[in-house]
Formats: C-alpha cells, sequence, structure tokens
C-alpha cells in the first residue's frame, strides 16, 4: 500500500505542474492568446516600422502613431478606433494596415484576432445586401467576443455596395456595451481609393506653389475627404451613417509617390530579399514606372504597386 505522505507528495506534484501548465504565461507560448487587458503597445517598435518600411506619407505615419497609442494607452476608450485609410493604389494604406495589425497582434493578418474583409469578395452582389448586414454583425459580435482587442479591416471600401457598412455603427458608437459586449476596445480600419483625385491634387497644388510637401497637414486634407467621401457614389460610404454621426475618428490621407520614394521601396524590397542595394538597378526599376501629370511626371501612377514586380526581371543582377 502507499504510504500517505508518497501519495500526498504525489498530488501535490501533480498539482503544481497542472497549475504550471495552464497558467496563462505559460499556454500563450504556444497558442496565440489575445491581449491582457491593459496591455499597451510598443510606442519604439510602431514608430520604427513606421519610420522604416512605409515611405513618403508623413502624414499617415503622424496621425496613426498618435491615434493608436493614444488608444492603447487610454485605459477607458469611449468607442473603438475608427480609422479610413485614403489614397491611390500603391500609396501604402495596405501596408500601413498590415504595420498596425503586427503591433496588436504579432501573427498579423495570420492573427486569429485580425480580420480582413474583401469587398469584392466577401460582399460581392447588390441584391444581398440585408444578407450581408447580418453576417457582419453576427461575426463582428462573435469575434469581440472572443477578444476585445479584435482587429477588423475592410479594404476595397470604394467597391462595397452602399449601406453594407453601415451595419457596423452600432458597434462604433458612444455605448458601453451593446447586447452585453463592449466594443470600445476594437480597432476598425477602413482602405479606400475614394478621395485619392482630391489628395493628388491637393498635393500637386502645394508643388505648383513652390511649398514643401511635407508641410501638407492633415488639416489641409481631411475636411475635403471626409465630405467628398460622404458625397460620392462610388464609395462604400456615401451617405454613411457611420459618416454622419462623425464615428470616423481620422480621415487619413496618403499622399501620391514621387520618384524618390519609389526608389525607397526598390531598395527596401532588394534588402529584404538580401541583395545589395545596386543604385543602377534602382534607378532602372524607378524608370520603368510611369508618371503624372502628363506634363511633369511628378507622381507614379501606381505608387510602389509594381515595385516587387519590376525588380524580378533584374533578378540576374
Amino acid at each position: 500500500a502507499l504510504e500517505p505522505l508518497s501519495v500526498g507528495l504525489a498530488i501535490g506534484v501533480a498539482s503544481a505542474l497542472t497549475g504550471y501548465l495552464s497558467h496563462p504565461r505559460f499556454y500563450c507560448n504556444y497558442v496565440e492568446c489575445c491581449p491582457r487587458a491593459g496591455q499597451r503597445l510598443n510606442a519604439s517598435a510602431l514608430k520604427a516600422q513606421l519610420d522604416n518600411r512605409l515611405f513618403g506619407q508623413h502624414l499617415a505615419k503622424d496621425v496613426v502613431l498618435k491615434a493608436v497609442l493614444g488608444f492603447s494607452n487610454n485605459p477607458s476608450p469611449k468607442k473603438p478606433l475608427m480609422l479610413s485609410l485614403h489614397g491611390w493604389a500603391g500609396t501604402g494604406k495596405n501596408f500601413l494596415s498590415q504595420i498596425l495589425a503586427e503591433q496588436v497582434h504579432p501573427a498579423g493578418l495570420r492573427s486569429k484576432f485580425v480580420h480582413l474583409f474583401l469587398a469584392t469578395l466577401h460582399f460581392p452582389h447588390h441584391d444581398q445586401v440585408k444578407l450581408y448586414k447580418e453576417q457582419l454583425q453576427n461575426w463582428i459580435r462573435g469575434n469581440v467576443s472572443a477578444c476585445p482587442s479584435s482587429v477588423f479591416i475592410f479594404d476595397e471600401m470604394d467597391k462595397m455596395h452602399p449601406g453594407v457598412i453601415d451595419a457596423i455603427k452600432p458597434f462604433l458608437d458612444y455605448y458601453e456595451e451593446v447586447d452585453g459586449v463592449s466594443y470600445r476596445k476594437a480597432i476598425f480600419i477602413f482602405l479606400s481609393n475614394a478621395g485619392g483625385d482630391l489628395i493628388n491634387k491637393a498635393a500637386f497644388d502645394f508643388w505648383s506653389s513652390g511649398k514643401r510637401r511635407e508641410d501638407i497637414q492633415l488639416k489641409d486634407l481631411e475636411p475635403l475627404l471626409s465630405v467628398g467621401v460622404f458625397n460620392n457614389k462610388n464609395s462604400g460610404l456615401w451617405h454613411s451613417s457611420i459618416i454622419d454621426r462623425n464615428l470616423i475618428d481620422y480621415f487619413v490621407p496618403f499622399l501620391p509617390l514621387e520618384q524618390r520614394h519609389v526608389k525607397m521601396c526598390v531598395r527596401a524590397e532588394m534588402t529584404a530579399r538580401g541583395y545589395a542595394v545596386d543604385e543602377k538597378i534602382v534607378q532602372a526599376v524607378a524608370d520603368e514606372m510611369t508618371y503624372f501629370p502628363k506634363e511633369q511626371k511628378i507622381y507614379s501612377d501606381k505608387g510602389c504597386k509594381t515595385v516587387q514586380a519590376k525588380l524580378d526581371i533584374h533578378e540576374d543582377f
């Protein structure tokens, strides 16, 4: 027969081991966990990522950095953080949203707490708007219940059927809870080409008047964006109650990229591939891009979107 002391010791060891294995810190080393309440973002890491990976977007960097860190450091925000990113393709909207997602959830877009919606994939049919709205509400409700700091990214907002996105309005408003669930720690991000023409015109006007690109301020563009997007029938935010209720915290403009910014993208891509930076190749790739306006050829009409593909043809270097 086992001695009482031996049995007690075995039970004690088993209990201790079970407690250790089930401790959140141990468990979360192997399974992705939702960030703990009060966990803050690493400000220096976020700034470094924006500085090293996002080029030509001083406004977007400044606005997003301050907005996200302020939100993260607020122990009791009154509403979720809602950012709407606008600009032409290739200017860095998707890139910035990925960087932000990675800082909140290290797995980034692969995280089970980061959710990417594509308008043309997830909401393709105009005659099913009512169904999409119901599905969207259920999806967000379920995921925020599982992780309060969930991140939701809506891409191709300019292709979203009007009315669909209004389904999330109750979750963005100043409510402590909706049906027993608090959404105040969640982050919502819209990505849209809508408003790109307004941004490009403003940037060109600054250039034409001899002003520095870096002198463009948020107040020069944000009012134009909010009104322009609200009245744009080709935008998923057309006459949206989300704008009408002032629930978007920031309309973030992404400026058109100049050739010098395209070169920065090429150098970054070469470094990422493990190549030594060859300035002849950098110039060759930049020269293969097309630029506008037709006469001045200042801005890349595709931003940095095709840099990777164009660099592929120079692989033999």
